[in-house]
Formats: structure tokens, sequence, C-alpha cells
């Protein structure tokens, strides 16, 4: 195939047919940066809302490097893989020490970002020749090509120099919308007659499935101990479940002095490879429990409190178990 020929096509679909993202109106490096960073294994649908609450509250780097983690982890709270958010943090303090790099490796400096965010920002915000390789990507071109190696290198070959950032989302659009995983949208793809698996009729056999990874099966028990209108929380680096570092969460029994008196109910929560079962107890404190916890860093928290904190996602849905009460405004 001519790679300007398919080039053309590719670029005349995305610009007929391309999504009206947020990220999407503007070059402007810090957003595009944001949400390279959300969409790493999340859907479009669920980083929509909180990417624009995220930037309503950090509109800049230096917003965002100026603002505490606490606040940082707390507008993330919900999204998951909280790693990107402090790896981000850490980015925008970076930026705002030494500038916003423009180059593909200064882009590989700033911490967190790896070969695909450096090479979406670099296209896209400062039109760098470089291919940016993901799931949709690698779809895309093992298809294409009926191949099960060299994806990178194809890639490269196939970009659109003149419009590096449009042919890479372009080709990330194709993947996300018409390139499908399982039964894919061919008769609405513009490189149809390019593609060798599509005309092989062996579209379902490319890409060779990748192994996955052992899944891990946890069991937490929770504790809902409250107390004036406010419940105990556990702080980060206080004694807290290591699952969610730097998130606020219910105490996890066996906690001494802390005794479970009612099963409010039990839920599952899938975080990557771990699947998690959570059992949710209303429970008591035993006489003087409250100030050896209060030593050791256990708080009663109020619902106004805990809105502006980072709090794990299993904690506030044991919350809303506690019947006709839910001690954390809804999430949106």
């Amino acid at each position: 195939m001519r790679a300007a020929n398919l080039r053309n096509k590719l670029l005349g679909w995305y610009d007929s047919n391309r999504r009206d993202l947020p990220w999407r109106r503007s070059r402007d490096p810090y957003r595009i940066l944001v949400s390279e960073v959300m969409l790493q294994q999340t859907r479009v649908e669920t980083v929509l809302p909180y990417y624009e609450r995220f930037l309503r509250l950090f509109p800049s780097a230096e917003s965002l490097a100026a603002a505490r983690p606490r606040k940082v982890l707390a507008a993330w709270a919900g999204l998951g893989y909280y790693r990107r958010a402090r790896a981000l943090h850490a980015a925008a303090r970076a930026i705002r020490a030494a500038g916003f790099p423009s180059t593909y490796d200064g882009l590989l400096e700033l911490p967190g970002v790896g070969p695909y965010t450096a090479a979406a920002v670099a296209s896209i915000a400062f039109g760098r020749p470089h291919a940016v390789f993901d799931g949709n990507v690698r779809r895309v071109i093992s298809r294409l090509f009926a191949a099960r190696d060299g994806f990178r290198a194809r890639t490269q070959t196939l970009l659109d120099p003149a419009r590096p950032g449009d042919f890479n989302q372009a080709m990330m659009e194709l993947g996300a919308v018409v390139c499908l995983p399982r039964q894919p949208r061919c008769e609405a793809c513009p490189l149809r007659r390019h593609c060798a698996a599509s005309r092989d009729g062996r579209i379902e056999q490319f890409p060779a499935p990748k192994a996955k990874a052992a899944s891990q099966c946890i069991e937490l028990r929770l504790a809902v101990v409250e107390r004036d209108g406010k419940v105990l929380m556990t702080p980060p680096d206080a004694g807290g479940d290591s699952l969610w570092p730097g998130f606020w969460t219910l105490p996890q029994l066996p906690v001494a002095g802390i005794a479970p008196a009612e099963p409010l109910g039990r839920f599952r929560h899938t975080v990557t490879f771990r699947r998690i079962t959570v059992a949710a107890f209303r429970a008591r404190l035993a006489p003087q429990a409250g100030k050896r916890l209060a030593a050791r860093g256990f708080r009663f928290v109020s619902a106004a409190q805990m809105a502006g904190l980072p709090v794990s996602t299993p904690t506030r849905k044991a919350l809303a178990l506690v019947a006709r009460r839910c001690f954390l405004p809804r999430h949106s």
C-alpha cells in the first residue's frame, strides 16, 4: 500500500467523523498531558467529567504544582489508578521549576511520562513527528498488515509528518470506535481496502491475545463507627489500607478496641488484576479505645470534612450501605 494514500484516507475520515472531546479543542500541552494521563487504561466516557472538574480546580501546571497532595487525590477520587495522580502532580512541579518541555526526549524526563504519553503530547501540542502506540493502535496496525510483530516501526513509518498529532488521534479514534476488539465495524472503516486481515477473512485472529495477569483475590472487612454524626476514619500513613496509599479509609478489621456489631452488606471492587470482596459492619468502640485509637492517628470525620478529602472508593461504597444515610456527597 502507498503510505500517502493511507494517510489521506485516514485523515479525511478523522476530519469528518472525530468525536468532539474537550481535550481536542486546545493545543495547550498541559491540558493534553492531563487528558492523556487520565485516559490511560480508562474509558473516554469515564474520564470526561473528571477531566473537566480537574481543570476547573487546576487550570494550569502552576496551579496543580501549588496544590496539596490531598487536594489532588480528592479531585482524582473514583477515577482509579492513583499513581497517575501522584505522577501528574510531580510532573506539574517539574514543569513549574523548568518550564514545559516541547520535545519527546524532554517530555520523557517528566515524572510518570512514558513513551506513549511523551509521543502524544509532543505530536498533538508541538507537532513533533512521533507516533503513539497503545492498544487501539496495535490492533489497527496488526490487522492492517496481518502482522504479529513490528508494530511500532510500522506505525512510525505510516505517521503523517505534516499532521502528526491529528494522525495519532485518528489512529486511536479508529481503534476506539471502528476497529473494535470484537465485532469490528469493518464496513465503516476508511482503510478496509488496504486491510490484509479483512481481505483474508482473518480479522478476529489479529492481534494475538496477550497473556492475562493472574487474578489476586482479596477480602476486606471494614468497620463503620459513628459518633455525633461523624464516622471513624484512618488517615493516610496511619496504619490504613496499603491498597490505597494517600487515601482516607474506614478501619480495616480486626482492630483492637473496635467490635463489629451489625453486618451492613457486601460488595465487590475490582482494581486491575485484584478482585476485592468487601464486607462492611456497623461497629462500636470498646471503653477507653477512643484515646488509644486517636493516639494511632484515627479520627472522627464529618460529611463536610470528607467532601474535601481523598477517600478510597471501597470506603465510599461501604458508607453508602448505611441505611438511608450517606456520609459523603454523591460522586458525579
